[in-house]
């Protein structure tokens, strides 16, 4: 039978579920979050654009720990509102990440209960985390607020399946464009085919292999993947250009204009690369207590963040961060998304006791 704490925490996050909140459209979610929590008596503030401040945001006698999550989700695919079936909430957002969001809003209610504990928390809700990093709103938020700069952990509730994650990916967006000449398909060697320069690029990509990075014994993959291609004029035109979507992700320690140096090298021989976005990689927490602490109380197994996160943001910032959260990683942005209401418990139940000590 589910305990009375994960019925509550699943009602919770199927209460978010059925806020709507797709990537710039998070109002809605931020405004019933400050009055759940203001109604609860937990400090809360409206920190601007999408973002939510609640708990403790200044750091004083004790650590203080920030807990992170975002409001708002992919687009919506048939699936919201969402339902509660048996030991599952299932619905747009489920683990990534309404349901860890349900979780802190629950841990600070249960602060204002005389909830207590070695450490103080804070809880940062931000917006657009799903969009391309430089519309994400947390970064200028922590530029605005140099009190949450202060915090000796931030613990980014991303799903890992209450998995402790270290670092994350960074992660370019780039397009690929091949020139060629165009001509009459009953003539093609008085032309040259775009869509064959890129044939030749593609396979560069496909046969390129970078080595797997071990830090501190964990193993994180780069890797580079073309994720789509257009070209073509009509059926009997050959094509003088071709456009290819190149995704890389690298690991930590690879700086971002490292990393684009090293896209350039690999596409450049074949085509013209223009990047469109960099995000960072994150950082591993190098030595800090507190996340030994957090393994330990709550029994977690340790690996590598094998893609992006919010942990770059926090990293840039200058605080240390690791991914912690309820939700599966592979039910992240799936039309059938869930979360299991043993796994919300257990996330609340580690970060109870990591705060508290006991």
């Amino acid at each position: 039978m589910t305990d009375v704490l994960a019925q509550r925490i699943g009602a919770r996050a199927l209460e978010l579920i059925d806020i709507p909140s797709e990537s710039g459209s998070e109002a809605r979610l931020a405004a019933h979050v400050i009055s759940v929590l203001a109604q609860a008596g937990v400090a809360v503030r409206d920190a601007g654009d999408t973002c939510v401040v609640a708990g403790a945001d200044a750091r004083g006698d004790k650590p203080l720990v920030l807990l992170a999550g975002h409001f708002d989700t992919v687009p919506a695919q048939d699936n919201i509102p969402g339902s509660l079936d048996g030991e599952t909430v299932h619905g747009l957002g489920a683990a990534d990440m309404k349901g860890a969001l349900a979780v802190m809003v629950e841990l600070a209610i249960a602060q204002t209960d005389g909830f207590g504990g070695e450490l103080d928390l804070g809880f940062v809700f931000f917006g657009r985390e799903e969009l391309p990093y430089a519309q994400s709103a947390l970064t200028p938020l922590l530029a605005s607020d140099p009190a949450l700069r202060d915090a000796d952990l931030a613990i980014v509730m991303e799903p890992t399946g209450n998995e402790l994650q270290l670092g994350c990916l960074g992660n370019i967006f780039a397009s690929w464009t091949f020139g060629g000449r165009s001509g009459h398909a009953a003539r093609p060697w008085l032309a040259d085919n775009a869509l064959y320069r890129a044939a030749e690029g593609l396979r560069a990509v496909a046969q390129s292999d970078y080595p797997t990075v071990e830090i501190d014994g964990l193993s994180y993959r780069e890797v580079v993947s073309v994720t789509g291609i257009a070209g073509g004029i009509a059926p009997n035109v050959i094509p003088d250009s071709a456009v290819a979507q190149v995704n890389h992700r690298y690991p930590p320690g690879l700086r971002s204009v490292e990393a684009e140096e090293r896209l350039h090298a690999l596409c450049d021989p074949h085509g013209t690369l223009e990047i469109l976005s960099n995000a960072p990689s994150g950082p591993l927490p190098a030595g800090n207590p507190l996340v030994e602490r957090l393994r330990v109380m709550g029994g977690l197994e340790v690996a590598a963040k094998q893609a992006w996160t919010p942990v770059a943001e926090f990293g840039s910032a200058g605080i240390d961060a690791v991914n912690f959260g309820p939700g599966d990683p592979g039910q992240a942005h799936a039309r059938t998304e869930s979360v299991t209401l043993s796994a919300l418990a257990a996330s609340y139940r580690t970060l109870e006791s990591f705060a508290r000590g006991a």
